[in-house]
């Protein structure tokens, strides 16, 4: 698979196989992804990967957050307070693309609140992956950040891996922080879902639309 087909290709699934991982692939895979593009060489990111039993230790920690409905603050803003169009259209847009291919009606909300803490389980895939950034970072290193998790998505795409990039997870950054034993100077980022995606999965089905270039792209003569 080249690049641009790992581009055409890559997609965020949300549910996969009962299928092991070569963690040894993952880790190779973020490794060959740290090549990615790094203002001034400072590669900001610190990345913990899960699995075995650090993954269901931390599935039965979420299981039991989200039975009891606990909640944290998130660090950092996950949208810009009053998004506007077209930004705010293209983010309802693919929510309501996603539910609408697992049959779930914008009126049940418990059904689309239980569906989406799928998240915490990791869509039931057997590695999960998580990015902090220090708290000293600022934009310009976690655009650098951002490099690394696309990088890391396309080379997993050429491993044959699937994979979902899951912003959701800083919305518990005590919990995730404390698992992973993050130190006070480090904020959580993200965290990614890792493995072979299930067919059969109907949110699997989900191809986002991308704008035309004519909306965002202008080539000076």
């Amino acid at each position: 698979m080249n690049v641009s087909e790992a581009i055409d290709y890559r997609r965020s699934v949300r549910g996969f196989l009962d299928k092991p991982v070569d963690i040894a692939v993952v880790k190779d895979v973020v490794e060959r992804a740290s090549r990615a593009a790094s203002g001034g060489n400072v590669q900001p990111w610190h990345v913990d990967v899960i699995h075995g039993e650090s993954m269901m230790k931390l599935k039965g920690i979420m299981a039991d957050k989200i039975a009891k409905r606990e909640s944290e603050t998130p660090e950092y803003p996950i949208y810009p307070v009053g998004l506007t169009q077209p930004y705010e259209g293209r983010r309802a847009e693919v929510g309501e693309m996603l539910y609408g291919a697992i049959g779930i009606p914008r009126e049940d909300k418990l059904g689309r609140a239980m569906w989406f803490s799928r998240n915490f389980q990791f869509f039931g895939a057997p590695v999960g992956l998580f990015i902090s950034l220090d708290r000293q970072m600022g934009l310009p290193q976690w655009a650098d950040a951002g490099a690394l998790l696309n990088s890391i998505m396309l080379l997993l795409c050429e491993a044959g891996l699937d994979s979902c990039p899951q912003e959701c997870w800083a919305v518990y950054p005590k919990t995730v922080g404390d698992f992973l034993g993050l130190p006070e100077n480090r904020m959580l980022w993200t965290g990614m879902s890792i493995g072979y995606k299930d067919p059969a999965e109907p949110a699997n089905q989900l191809r986002a639309n991308r704008a035309p270039s004519n909306e965002w792209l202008v080539v000076h003569d």
